[in-house]
């Protein structure tokens, strides 16, 4: 506590040996973050600039990757300071916005993954009513569901853990997610059994559909050759991210209620893994997989390679 300031802030006790490789971990991770930035920025402009790409699909692909920008954005910036300061600290009402964003986006994402299994789903299985049903008005609706009930859900915690004293000014990891909780002078039981409330509706059940829809589609892609190669191409890679980034979700949600004292190293790597594998790879997966972005990403990568080449010329 800062007494000067009358400010609270929390310390952080999850890097390893930071002062020996503080900028070895800011480079790394500095370009990582200037690598998620450009990637899904640029697949983003795509699609806002070419008319061919104003189909639902692209526009939720569009919003998925904005997602990663905002989470990486909301992360990454106190992430570097940390890495090149002595002490590595945030006041408390800071540490709670974070936890928020993180849990906001990352249950955006959920909702937003189910969304496209579910527009996957009605191309394969029902192409003749596919823009009957994704209309507009729906895909609008969908959209504005996928940012505004996590942010709900989400404020729900937040509010009740800012009502909650705190006793213990020290965390594990190195950001502020449900391990907050940790800090409260008094485990609540209410907030424990919402944020599984929140962890059941916002991952589990998203999940459940998901593996649902896609089961569905590869029976229908098995029963006919035609669609089978499609299919294949966009469930694979789709149910990969899925399992991956719930299995780091459930991990980061459960490992605090259940109080289990495992290894600082073991802490950093899946923190990191949460942070690096699913903003930088949803434009490789969701973008570049995709014929039409990666047809409109190759036409910009030759324009850009002719402009190098001539200015390099015109000034040789």
């Amino acid at each position: 506590m800062d007494y000067r300031s009358n400010m609270t802030y929390i310390t952080f006790g999850g890097y390893v040996e930071v002062h020996k490789y503080r900028y070895l971990y800011f480079v790394v991770m500095f370009m990582v973050y200037i690598l998620i930035i450009s990637s899904n920025v640029t697949i983003v402009c795509i699609i806002m600039i070419h008319k061919n790409l104003h189909e639902p699909m692209y526009i939720f692909i569009a919003a998925l990757l904005i997602n990663s920008v905002l989470f990486s954005t909301a992360i990454y910036p106190k992430l570097l300071i940390d890495f090149l300061s002595e002490k590595q600290f945030i006041s408390y009402p800071a540490c709670l916005f974070q936890w928020f964003s993180y849990y906001w986006l990352g249950g955006s994402d959920f909702i937003l993954l189910s969304i496209m299994a579910y527009d996957r789903y009605v191309s394969i299985c029902n192409p003749l009513k596919y823009t009957t049903i994704m209309q507009n008005t729906i895909v609008k609706i969908f959209l504005f569901s996928a940012w505004i009930l996590p942010a709900c859900q989400v404020s729900v915690v937040i509010l009740l853990s800012v009502k909650k004293e705190i006793c213990k000014f020290h965390l594990k990891g190195i950001l502020c997610n449900s391990t907050v909780q940790t800090l409260h002078c008094v485990r609540s039981t209410i907030l424990n059994l919402y944020g599984l409330v929140v962890l059941v509706t916002s991952v589990l059940f998203p999940v459940l559909f998901i593996l649902f829809t896609y089961s569905r589609i590869l029976l229908v892609s098995y029963r006919c050759r035609g669609v089978r190669r499609r299919a294949a191409q966009t469930c694979l890679p789709h149910l990969l991210v899925i399992i991956n980034f719930s299995c780091l979700i459930a991990y980061d949600v459960i490992l605090p209620r259940l109080e289990l004292d495992s290894p600082k190293i073991v802490r950093l790597i899946m923190a990191l893994q949460v942070l690096i594998y699913h903003p930088l790879f949803n434009p490789i997966i969701y973008g570049l997989k995709m014929r039409k972005i990666y047809y409109h990403l190759k036409r910009l990568f030759y324009r850009f390679q002719t402009l190098t080449s001539s200015v390099v010329s015109s000034h040789g």
